[in-house]
C-alpha cells in the first residue's frame, strides 16, 4: 500500500462530503491507497457517504479522542508507506498528493511534507510557521499583538516567498504526508492545538526533516475556532480557547524554551 488518507472527523459532515470529492478527483493513477475515516464521537452518520461519494473504512470512536487520539486510531488500522493527515475542511487540487508523495519519496531525509494552503477566496493561508516561543500564543490572542507585529510576522513567516520549496519548523496538521517507518504517532496529551507542531518537532530531533512545498496547492476552510470572542471573555466561554492555553502548557512543559534541535 503507497498512502493511506486519515481523516478525523467532528461535526463535519458537510465539508467532510466536499473533501471526499476532492479526493476522488486526484491523480492515484498506479498508486494503491486507503481512505481511513474516524468519527470520533460527534454524532455525525457518515455511512451514506461510503456509497455516495467513494469507498472508505469508518472508524466509529465511542468517545473524542481529540486531533492527535483520532489521527492515532486511523493510523493504527493503516497499511500505507505514507500517511496522509486530512481535515475534513480540506479541498484537495487533483496533483497534491502525487506532488507530495514524489517528493518524500525522492528525498530519504524527509519525514514530513505540507502543501500550500489556500483561504476560500484563494487567498494566501500562512500555514508554515517558526516553532513559538513562550509569549507567542499571548501575542497572537491578546491585544499586545498590535504592539509585536514584528514577532507575529517572525512566527507566521511572512517575510520569505511562500512559492519556494524550503524546510521549515512546522506546518498547519490540515494537510500533512507523513513517512510512516519512524513514526510513532501523535502525543495524545495535546487533545486539539499543538499537536502539529509537536509532531514536527519531534521530527526534527529525529535527525528528519519538514519541508513545505508550494507546488502542492490545498483548500482549507480555517477559520481559527479558538480566536472568535476577546481573549478576556474566552477564558470564561470558549472552551476551545481554554483548550489552546492547556496544550501551550503542555507544550513547553515537554519542551521546554530551549532553542529547538534543527537543523540536521
Amino acid at each position: 500500500m503507497d498512502i493511506s488518507i486519515v481523516i478525523v472527523n467532528y461535526k463535519s459532515k458537510d465539508k467532510l462530503r466536499d473533501c471526499l470529492i476532492s479526493i476522488r478527483r486526484s491523480d492515484f493513477s498506479g498508486l494503491k491507497y486507503e481512505i481511513i475515516v474516524v468519527e470520533n464521537a460527534s454524532g455525525d452518520i457518515l455511512s451514506d457517504l461510503q456509497t455516495e461519494i467513494i469507498d472508505f473504512k469508518l472508524i466509529i470512536s465511542p468517545k473524542n479522542l481529540g486531533m492527535g487520539g483520532g489521527n492515532n486510531l486511523g493510523i493504527k488500522e493503516s497499511q500505507g508507506d505514507f500517511i496522509l493527515i486530512l481535515n475534513p475542511d480540506t479541498i484537495l487540487r487533483p496533483q497534491s498528493v502525487r506532488i507530495m508523495l514524489d517528493y518524500i519519496k525522492n528525498n530519504k531525509d524527509v519525514s514530513i511534507i505540507g502543501p500550500k494552503l489556500f483561504n476560500l477566496d484563494l487567498t494566501l493561508q500562512y500555514s508554515c510557521a517558526n516553532f513559538p516561543r513562550p509569549w507567542t500564543p499571548i501575542f497572537r490572542r491578546t491585544f499586545l499583538g498590535k504592539f509585536f507585529k514584528k514577532h507575529l510576522d517572525w512566527f507566521l513567516m511572512k517575510n520569505f516567498s511562500h512559492d519556494i520549496i524550503t524546510e521549515v519548523d512546522w506546518m498547519i496538521g490540515s494537510c500533512l504526508l507523513i513517512r510512516k517507518e519512524g513514526f510513532s504517532g501523535f502525543d495524545e496529551r495535546f487533545f486539539m492545538y499543538f499537536e502539529d507542531t509537536d509532531v514536527c518537532r519531534q521530527a526534527w530531533c529525529n535527525g528528519q526533516k519538514v519541508i513545505y512545498n508550494p507546488l502542492a496547492e490545498v483548500i482549507h476552510h480555517h477559520n481559527r475556532a479558538s480566536a472568535k470572542s476577546p481573549w478576556y471573555l474566552s477564558i470564561f466561554n470558549d472552551r476551545l480557547f481554554r483548550e489552546h492555553l492547556r496544550s501551550w502548557w503542555r507544550y513547553f512543559k515537554k519542551w521546554g524554551v530551549r532553542p529547538p534541535c534543527k537543523k540536521i
